[in-house]
Order: structure tokens, then sequence, then C-alpha cells
């Protein structure tokens, strides 16, 4: 995990308030730079625990969607639209995953050009234990209570419509 910067005042403030002064009050510049600086910490802290697993947090989540699936096994082409990254970046992580004895690979009968990815019983022991953990830190949110946890989610969730990620039925909230 990164050091931490111990800093006597808010980078990002700091930032906000040069900011104004030279352009104007700019709200959203202050909230991406502390979005970003979110990612950071939070992806810093999940990394930390999945480590040890030789998992990142990506690895992680491809191991949890095998788990979540009927079969324990994907298509690369779902395990990419379902967690919303390139299919390189599947291939990679997969190719990972394999080399570690988490997941196999195997063609596709219903595609005969496509792969599918199966979790190992290796991998399922791996995510079972990785996720002991994480729920033990909390996925590095342990500084927020349950409710404010859902303000985040509900905060974000119209940037990620307005995205394309999903079409939201219910505009007022999350699915049901």
């Amino acid at each position: 995990m990164p050091k931490p910067l111990s800093l006597n005042f808010d980078p990002i403030a700091r930032a906000d308030d040069l900011w104004t002064k030279r352009w104007g009050a700019v709200p959203p510049m202050a909230a991406i730079t502390s979005i970003m600086r979110a990612h950071q910490i939070l992806l810093g802290r999940v990394d930390a625990v999945v480590k040890p697993y030789g998992l990142t947090f990506a690895r992680y989540e491809a191991l949890v969607l095998l788990t979540f699936s009927r079969t324990g096994e994907l298509s690369l082409s779902k395990i990419g639209e379902r967690l919303m990254v390139h299919p390189t970046s599947v291939t990679n992580t997969v190719d990972r995953l394999e080399r570690a004895g988490l997941v196999s690979r195997r063609p596709n009968p219903l595609d005969g050009r496509g792969i599918l990815a199966s979790i190992t019983p290796q991998g399922r022991q791996v995510v079972e234990a990785a996720t002991r953990d994480l729920m033990a830190m909390e996925f590095g949110l342990d500084e927020y209570d349950p409710e404010q946890c859902r303000q985040i989610f509900d905060i974000l969730r119209p940037l990620r419509v307005a995205a394309g990620d999903f079409t939201d039925p219910d505009p007022e909230g999350p699915e049901a």
C-alpha cells in the first residue's frame, strides 16, 4: 500500500481554491479529482488484501463472476460485458488466472470460435478466502457506515446510466 501523504492541508481543496481564483468556481473539477484519488486509495487497499492470494482486484472480480454463474463458467465475451472491460483485458486476466490454476479454458460448444473460462476447485477456495478478508476490511470503505455506502452507490448511479452501462428501469432507485 502506498505511503500516506501526511500533508497538513487538503491538496484537492487547495487546487479548487486556486482554480476558482484563476478560472472561476467549477465544482466538478474538485469532485472528479476526489473520485480519482479515492479510486487510487481504494484500489491500493483492496489489492493489498488480495495480493497474498496471487490476485489483483480485477482478477478477483473475474473469479467472483464465475462463482455467480450457474455452471461456474462463462464465455470470455460475457465476462468482458459483465465486468465492463475491453476484450484484451479479459484475455489477460483469464491468462493469469489460468497460469495460477484458478481457472481453466475450454472451447465453447455453442460458439465455434468462443472460449469458456471455468473456475477450478482451487479458484473457488481462493475466492472464498479472499472474500472473507475483503469483507472483514469492508472493501476498504470502513470509514463509511452502510447508509453512506448506499448513498455513494446512489450518487454514482446516474453517471453509470448516462455512460450506457445499463438502462435504468427505475430512475428513482436501484433495480429490485
